[in-house]
């Protein structure tokens, strides 16, 4: 307490500082608001030094240092102008310690610390959330008034400060969660059987939510969240003997009583043989493309994955009896 005493005095010693929002989009308001009264606002950091210099002034932008100091990091706090008769107009500043061993890190004009241990489920810190949506902090604002500081508890999903995350980027999130593969190779002959030259040769994709989709996933941050859906749009095909069938649904799988018919939309006929190449088989890659929509956030958007299988297929000629 005697440090949180050092630092709210350091801070209303002949100095009016003004509260203002968060640096950081998604950055806390401690409720009630009142609360912080006249807060602290960091604006630069000064790491001390001769050659160091604070920032340009922006809420949260870091100071550029020249010099080599070693100095721990400070915020340097801008003081108000004021609107009262008696403010004192002189364009001075004060820093305070951008962490503190027993407050946290500072951000906002307050400091910032995950409380331990942490309230349990259903506490009304919690705000109604669960203990894996977010940490509780113990957040103490600097107080204008010399010893007094506004203590209490806030539940945030992110770190105070924490650079904001986009819904794009959450997208991309959600694809990581995902497990997409290459497709499941169905094909007729099979790949332990042998085919005859001049006779149709049926592909197709076995469907399940990792080798063809429909395949959903989310991801969220700062209260935001967005949901992926992946779904194979096309498979292209290498047959091994130069030619390439690209086919725009899974394929139809081959069964024994379609006999010598050609498939009907994922289909091709070699006219050589497997023995023209030097491993003696056709080497066939089956090369999905995984489009992903998502949305969230306000917005939404189209991602892409590439994912392949391959297999090996024998075709012979058809020996003639004389």
């Amino acid at each position: 307490m005697l440090r949180r005493s050092a630092i709210a005095a350091v801070l209303s010693a002949g100095v009016v500082l003004a509260c203002a929002a968060p640096a950081v989009a998604g950055d806390p308001t401690v409720a009630p608001p009142e609360d912080c009264g006249d807060l602290a606002v960091c604006v630069g950091v000064d790491i001390g030094g001769s050659d160091s210099k604070p920032s340009s002034g922006k809420p949260g932008s870091p100071a550029k240092a020249r010099g080599a100091s070693k100095a721990k990091p400070k915020c340097r706090v801008n003081r108000s102008s004021g609107t009262g008769p008696n403010d004192v107009k002189e364009n001075r500043s004060v820093t305070v310690p951008c962490s503190d061993p027993e407050l946290g890190s500072f951000s906002g004009g307050c400091y910032y610390k995950v409380a331990s241990p942490q309230p349990p489920a259903g506490d009304p810190a919690w705000k109604g959330h669960k203990p894996d949506d977010g940490k509780v902090y113990q957040v103490t604002c600097p107080m204008g008034t010399p010893g007094l500081d506004a203590v209490g508890l806030q539940w945030m999903a992110e770190p105070p400060g924490a650079a904001a995350v986009s819904p794009a980027q959450l997208a991309q999130q959600a694809v990581d969660k995902m497990t997409l593969r290459g497709p499941r190779i169905g094909i007729a002959p099979k790949p332990g059987g042998k085919g005859v030259v001049g006779m149709p040769v049926w592909m197709w994709a076995g469907k399940s939510t990792e080798t063809y989709g429909p395949n959903t996933a989310s991801a969220s941050a700062g209260g935001t969240t967005v949901t992926a859906t992946a779904k194979v749009s096309k498979v292209v095909w290498k047959l091994g003997d130069g030619s390439t069938v690209t086919c725009t649904t899974a394929g139809t799988p081959y069964k024994a009583s379609y006999g010598k018919k050609a498939s009907p939309d994922c289909g091709h006929r070699y006219t050589q043989a497997s023995s023209t190449t030097a491993s003696g088989k056709y080497h066939i890659t089956a090369t999905a493309t995984w489009t992903i929509g998502w949305q969230g956030g306000g917005q939404n958007g189209q991602l892409t994955e590439i994912r392949d299988s391959a297999v090996d297929i024998t075709i012979a000629e058809v020996q003639v009896l004389n």
